[in-house]
């Protein structure tokens, strides 16, 4: 769990990173999340594995799934899973990371199992689905292409971690609950709240059926559930993960050769006068961290202070600021 919390860190996702542990440690001793639990097997075939999480830690239990698609996909060349009832799982783009490095694709979505309804579809201003992301990572010759989006447009992590800032959000990402446009993360945070805007812009009716059709997978296939008014249950994930192997397609080296040319043609794109580099899906990840291996993971002084209060509470030395 730490090594996942802090690897989002590093690669710029604080919003996945260690502002997590309040709401995990909160979680565990509301009895919400426990530790210690083991996948519960609901069916599997050769090429399918669906599981009970028990809410055990989400990282934990995400990274169990993969390791036994993994096992499938090397031996059938497909392989699909999902999990009910799990803990958050934190960045997607984690495993399909680790997916690439074992040469697969790995396509996978969450849904919030019928909790953070924090997206309202156009038009509307109540919350109705989660940010149900969307990630796809494939491997090239050198760096993998990894897309990790939500279907809104931000993360309501990345909403918290400008909250715990006093800073504002970007235009274009909340409105509160009339549906007036805002730049308040605190919308989100008060009675009644606001929502976050689907991805899309004018055309949001795009990010919204992704996030809907991903919501209706995400619950449908792992029998847990989709957004609605009436769950009762604790706040978690609703897995889906499929493994596609490079090798038992095309071909490893034939995959290889065709995604790494793609990359690099885009890569070679003439670039806007003012623009530095064009970027792909995972590199400014990569970038990030490693600038902050070398520089260190900036902390908000709200985050510190709460970091603090926990280390006291279970006893546990707190590092000192750098």
């Amino acid at each position: 769990m730490a090594s996942s919390l802090v690897e989002a860190n590093l690669r710029g996702h604080d919003s996945h990173g260690v502002i997590r542990i309040k709401q995990y440690l909160d979680a565990m001793r509301d009895g919400r999340l426990h530790s210690g639990k083991q996948l519960e097997l609901l069916d599997e075939t050769p090429a399918l594995l669906a599981a009970d999480a028990g809410w055990g830690l989400g990282q934990v239990q995400a990274h169990r799934l993969l390791d036994r698609l993994l096992d499938k996909a090397r031996s059938l060349g497909v392989a699909a899973g999902t999990l009910s009832r799990c803990g958050h799982i934190g960045r997607l783009g984690e495993y399909a990371e680790r997916a690439a490095a074992e040469q697969m694709v790995l396509i996978a979505t969450v849904n919030s199992h019928g909790f953070g309804r924090r997206v309202a579809p156009p038009g509307g201003t109540e919350g109705r689905i989660s940010t149900n992301p969307l990630c796809i990572g494939a491997p090239t010759a050198v760096d993998p292409i990894i897309l990790d989006i939500g279907t809104s447009v931000c993360a309501e992590g990345k909403v918290r971690v400008a909250f715990q800032k006093g800073e504002p959000v970007p235009a274009g990402w909340l409105q509160d609950a009339q549906g007036r446009p805002t730049t308040d993360p605190g919308v989100l945070y008060r009675e009644p709240p606001g929502t976050i805007l689907p991805l899309g812009g004018d055309q949001a009716y795009k990010g919204f059926g992704l996030g809907l059709i991903l919501d209706a997978l995400a619950g449908g296939l792992s029998k847990g559930h989709c957004s609605r008014a009436d769950v009762n249950v604790p706040a978690g994930n609703a897995v889906v993960f499929i493994l596609l192997s490079i090798r038992r397609f095309g071909g490893q080296e034939h995959f290889l050769n065709e995604a790494s040319l793609l990359a690099n043609f885009v890569r070679g794109c003439p670039k806007a006068e003012g623009v530095n580099a064009i970027l792909l899906p995972g590199d400014p990840e990569r970038q990030t961290r490693e600038k902050r291996l070398a520089a260190g993971i900036p902390i908000p002084d709200a985050l510190w202070q709460q970091l603090a209060e926990y280390s006291r509470k279970l006893e546990v030395p707190l590092p000192a600021a750098k």
